[in-house]
């Protein structure tokens, strides 16, 4: 296979696995189970996943000292976006959701010009007002009806909480620990906060069902390994920016399953709030200013070597 389609292939399987999240959870609330305890076991199952691959790829679990405050403080931040999407699933459909969340990028190109006095262009200022179209687009329907607030603000704090989390890992001196270490840190932070907030809460659950289990393991698996390896091999064969774009396929993906498995509506003013939010986010990427700094985070290996010798 050609190392472009190859690229190109491997990115949209990364992107479209981690848009899996609502086909796996939404089954486990309709078991009756509590959005903490579904994040406990999928922290708990993906933990062990991240250490095999700190091991089979050469990296170190070693952390210096001056860096476990940092990491315990990106790892609350990662455990609140997780916890508040989803918690947003409760309150509107898993696509909108997503679509919601695929903010993120822009939110990072904001923070950077705030804090960082990174230019702002007048493209980025551009797709930030499409973007806030799309958005009210998706909130306000054409009958009149909106959205959960409560759904709206958790998603929103979600993507806040995520654009934090990575300008923060590019911004701090964790960018001279290898991501994949970080990640298993983040992970393991995540196990003990949702440990803590079960037990706090009274929540713990267990699935009713045996093949439910295989949704826990799923959550930990698809869109936690599976995207990770897919889009590390993505970033070596077509590099980070059309990576990075590829992952408009992650909210495409959830309303895809959130429409053709969970009944979910569809409407002409939704697809096109979710267009101009996508648009924007993907014309944001392809500035430059923002790419790198999103797939630092997701190029979580040393090189792979991809030719005549594969792993």
């Amino acid at each position: 296979m050609n190392k472009t389609v190859k690229g190109y292939a491997l990115g949209a399987v990364a992107a479209a696995t981690y848009g899996m999240n609502p086909l796996f959870c939404l089954p486990l609330y309709a078991d009756g189970m509590h959005p903490a305890s579904v994040l406990f076991f999928r922290y708990l199952f993906a933990l062990p996943i991240i250490a095999l691959m700190v091991r089979s790829r050469g990296r170190s679990f070693r952390l210096e000292r001056r860096n476990v405050a940092p990491v315990l403080l990106f790892g609350l931040l990662f455990a609140v976006s997780s916890y508040t999407l989803f918690r947003s699933y409760n309150y509107m459909d898993a696509g909108i959701a997503s679509t919601l969340l695929f903010v993120y990028p822009i939110l990072v190109a904001l923070i950077m010009s705030v804090f960082f006095k990174e230019r702002l262009t007048v493209q980025t200022v551009v797709c930030v007002t499409a973007a806030l179209a799309g958005i009210s687009l998706l909130y306000r329907s054409g009958d009149g009806t909106t959205l959960s607030l409560a759904g709206t603000l958790f998603v929103l704090v979600s993507a806040v909480s995520y654009a934090v989390y990575i300008v923060g890992v590019n911004q701090t001196r964790l960018r001279d620990v290898p991501t994949l270490t970080i990640t298993f840190y983040v992970i393991a932070c995540g196990v003990a906060l949702f440990a803590c907030a079960v037990a706090a809460e009274g929540v713990f659950q267990l699935p009713t069902r045996w093949w439910l289990w295989g949704n826990l393991l799923a959550l930990a698996l698809f869109p936690t390994a599976i995207s990770l390896l897919c889009t590390t091999a993505a970033i070596q064969c077509i590099g980070s920016t059309p990576t990075a774009i590829l992952g408009a396929l992650e909210p495409l993906t959830a309303v895809l399953f959130g429409v053709t498995v969970f009944g979910e509506r569809l409407t002409p003013r939704i697809c096109l709030g979710m267009a101009l939010i996508i648009g924007a986010v993907s014309l944001v990427v392809a500035g430059g200013s923002v790419s790198a700094a999103l797939l630092r985070l997701r190029k979580l290996f040393p090189r792979l070597h991809i030719g005549r010798h594969r792993h």
